[in-house]
């Protein structure tokens, strides 16, 4: 199976990142290459784009999708190395960043990485095949208390306290070991007049993926590295599948459009901390109509952007 899918919201992520052709770019997340490629037909043989994935199955399937291409860089890493990337390619300031969050369609389609409710396999949801951590540890190892946290804040799920109550009584018979034993295991918890809203087990599953990949602590950090890297009037275009990033992300943007820690009612300002630039999109930027249709993918898309000084 391939990387081959639709990028999301690819025509306004280029508009907004504003090439320019001798520029250098990174995008963070290069999953399909969807977007690296229509960053590539717009620079010249002066610019240059550096990819990252963890994710080394991407990392090939890119390399093959921009295969020929002489001012492309692909590494296997998290943009959360962003600067430390940069900095042995011997790049200081760049004019553009893309972060495309979230599990790419390749990566949910597979049935061996264990991140779909829809095929039986081993639990795993590793973005990163080489990180320790897998959803199994968590499911069977983790307490209940931090367990039920993680269910409710990271998959915003109201019958946290019942998922994990049933998960730990399952796995003190056994352990709990395939997607399929865990979503039978979610059915259980919740009642059968309440699984109306889609998958009973979608916000679970997302849940123990984000703490799996640790993807709301990388994300934080990737965004402060990244507006420190961006040279006067880059820009930095993220889009988001789901509140909890699209809340990270517009919180970070306005802290750093208004960094002022004084009281209101100081009338001039002592802390001395400086704007770092302007969130270009004061409301997220969110898929067309027809996008939608086309590709489900993009229904709970947002993409927002943040433009340095």
């Amino acid at each position: 199976m391939d990387f081959q899918h639709t990028p999301v919201l690819l025509e306004e992520t280029i508009r907004y990142l504003d090439i320019r052709q001798d520029g250098v770019y990174v995008d963070g997340t290069v999953g399909g290459a969807g977007h690296s490629k229509k960053i590539l037909e717009l620079l010249s043989e002066k610019g240059l784009l550096i990819c990252l994935d963890q994710d080394e199955k991407a990392i090939e399937a890119a390399g093959k999708k921009l295969e020929g291409a002489k001012n492309v860089i692909l590494l296997k890493t998290n943009f959360v190395n962003l600067i430390s990337v940069c900095n042995s390619l011997g790049v200081s300031k760049v004019d553009g960043i893309l972060f495309d969050l979230g599990v790419s369609s390749h990566q949910f389609d597979t049935p061996e990485r264990g991140f779909s409710y829809r095929f039986d396999s081993k639990l795993d949801m590793r973005m990163d095949a080489d990180s320790e951590l897998t959803a199994y540890d968590v499911v069977n190892g983790y307490e209940e208390a931090e367990l039920r946290r993680i269910i409710k804040e990271y998959g915003e799920e109201r019958f946290a306290s019942r998922i994990t109550g049933k998960i730990v009584e399952r796995r003190k018979i056994k352990p709990i070991e395939t997607t399929f034993e865990l979503v039978e295991v979610i059915k259980e918890a919740i009642p059968k007049k309440q699984r109306m809203d889609g998958h009973p087990a979608k916000q679970t599953f997302q849940a123990i993926r984000i703490e799996v990949n640790k993807e709301l602590e990388v994300l934080e950090k990737a965004i402060e590295d990244a507006i420190e890297m961006l040279a006067p009037f880059g820009r930095l275009c993220i889009i988001t599948f789901h509140s909890l990033e699209d809340r990270i992300v517009k919180t970070k943007f306005n802290n750093f459009e208004n960094p002022c820690t004084c009281p209101p009612d100081f009338p001039i300002c002592v802390c001395g901390k400086k704007p770092k630039g302007k969130a270009v999109t004061k409301k997220p930027i969110l898929p067309s109509q027809e996008e939608m249709e086309r590709n489900p993918r993009a229904k709970s898309a947002k993409l927002r952007v943040f433009q340095s000084n």
